[in-house]
This record gives C-alpha cells, structure tokens and sequence, in this order.
C-alpha cells in the first residue's frame, strides 16, 4: 500500500528502525525519473515536447535537454517548462516536488504572482511582464 506524505511521515517519526522503516516503505518512496515523468505529462496533456519547450520561452536545445533526463533543471527552468505544457497549479507543485524543488509559496511574492498567472491560464511572457512591471526577478 503507497502511503500519502503525512503518513510515511509519521512512521518516520515513530520508527525504531530507519532501515526496517525505509524496507518495510520501498514502494511508498518516490523513485521516477524526472524525464520519465516529464514525458508521462506531456502525454497526458496531448502536447508535444517542441511544442511545450517553444511555450516555456526555453532554449530549443536545452528545453529538449531537459525533458531527455541529458539536464538537470533549476527551480526556474521547471516553471517556464509547466507554462510551456499549460499546467495547473496542482500539476506544477506536483512537477516541483518530483524534481525535489520547493513548490509554489503563496506567501512568497515571486511565487504568489506565479500562482496567479497559472490559475488564470497566462502565458510566461505575460507571467515575466507581471513580474517585471512589480520589479520581482523574472523567470529566467
């Protein structure tokens, strides 16, 4: 049985045996590939990769780099990415969490202005002017 977060972390806490814990958990723990996963939304979502990588205002070259497991992507690049594929605020913080990155913080000014851009279906060009206008770095 795959357990939720607040339950593995729980049996964390309540372990007297890390090893045995982390045996007893294998198929609880998060193990995909972040490329694998990359192609997995991209399917889902009926989108090809050039087409998100154009979206996403990435090098051509990188963006494919990127969605081939070939890069490793920074918090940023992954952003840029989830506007290319047009997901949602759920999809992007799952996509984040993935990539072992922080997710979306609404108390975060930065991330609250991302926030608002992905649930009202902007595009990063529109995102990064919104940032820009508000003088908040702009997704790089």
């Amino acid at each position: 049985m795959i357990k939720n977060t607040d339950e593995m972390q729980q049996e964390i806490l309540n372990a007297d045996n890390i090893y045995d814990m982390l045996e007893n958990n294998r198929e609880s723990f998060s193990c995909e590939a972040l490329s694998d996963y990359l192609k997995k939304l991209l399917e889902e979502k009926n989108i090809k990769p050039a087409e998100a990588v154009r979206r996403s205002g990435l090098d051509r070259s990188y963006g494919h780099q990127i969605i081939s497991g070939r890069k490793a992507p920074s918090r940023d690049k992954l952003i840029a990415l989830s506007f290319g594929m047009e997901l949602s605020l759920d999809e992007t913080n799952a996509l984040l969490k993935a990539s072992r990155n922080r997710t979306l913080y609404a108390r975060d000014q930065r991330d609250a202005v991302i926030i608002y851009a992905l649930a009202n279906k902007l595009s990063i060009i529109e995102t990064n002017q919104l940032l820009f206008d508000k003088s908040i770095e702009i997704i790089s």
